[in-house]
């Protein structure tokens, strides 16, 4: 399994490094002569194992790497800078049991699929308490740090450079919604998103479609810039599973693409929440 605890930052990092080395020819023995360093150093930095390199070390290497252009050499130590930075979600570290945000607050594109709740991007500060009490997390001061982080979250998708979120949502998750006041809120925002000139898309899977290949459960999948590999989320009630294997990132681009077609056009699907209310 990867190493998600790396941010995406820290793994572009690796990469750039990694490419750097060996444009130049050199290999990792050769560059700890170089630097009189050791090599598990070395590696330990192109393996993102060494989490925070500082900004002095990579210039060291890049001059050693031969690394002339100005451009790529200040892209490489802002991505230095930026790795060492700690995200807003570090202050929440009693709500997130993973580090699924940061990953998200990084990726550039954002499919999920919902078969029991809204998704976390979506949901409405009535909802969130709903959820939070049907999961016996009853303490008030608990909700309220959800509520907050879920308002934090959802800044991104107003963002000049937010990411492009497609969220297929299975009926289930709605008709679950028994409060009418929670129902009316949560349906009336999401209504607001779709029909809002925004990069979210919005679809709705009717008990209509019968069988489809989401059965199986909720899932996401999250892209990220050029060069730097999509990965797959699957939520637990305390941890995540990440996938980034090839042939599983294939197969749930596939499910995906599969579920979509199972659901209703955002058009239909629009038409479906307001019917709701």
């Amino acid at each position: 399994m990867p190493d998600t605890r790396r941010s995406i930052r820290r793994r572009r990092l690796s990469a750039e490094l990694k490419d750097a080395r060996t444009e130049a020819g050199l290999t990792i023995e050769e560059v700890a002569d170089a630097t009189e360093w050791s090599m598990g150093k070395i590696s330990n930095i192109e393996t993102g194992v060494r989490l925070k390199p500082t900004v002095m070390e990579i210039r060291g290497l890049l001059d050693v790497y031969g690394v002339e252009d100005e451009r790529r050499r200040e892209a490489i130590l802002n991505l230095t800078r930026q790795a060492r930075e700690l995200g807003w979600w570090s202050k929440y570290g009693d709500v997130f049991t993973d580090d699924f945000v940061a990953f998200e607050g990084e990726a550039n594109r954002i499919r999920t699929y919902e078969l029991a709740r809204v998704p976390g991007l979506l949901q409405t500060p009535r909802y969130v308490e709903s959820v939070m009490r049907a999961a016996l997390l009853q303490s008030p001061p608990d909700i309220e740090r959800s509520i907050e982080t879920r308002r934090q979250r959802q800044q991104m998708l107003t963002s000049p450079d937010g990411p492009e979120l497609w969220a297929v949502i299975d009926e289930a998750a709605l008709l679950r919604i028994q409060r009418e006041d929670v129902l009316k809120e949560q349906v009336e925002h999401l209504i607001e998103v779709a029909e809002a000139d925004n990069t979210v898309t919005l679809q709705v899977l009717p008990f209509a479609s019968g069988m489809h290949a989401g059965l199986n459960g909720p899932f996401v999948i999250l892209d990220f810039a050029p060069g730097v590999r999509s990965v797959v989320y699957l939520e637990t009630d305390t941890d995540g599973l990440y996938l980034e294997d090839g042939e599983e990132l294939d197969r749930y681009t596939r499910l995906f693409d599969h579920v979509r077609a199972s659901a209703r056009y955002p058009e239909a699907s629009l038409q479906i929440l307001k019917n709701l209310i």
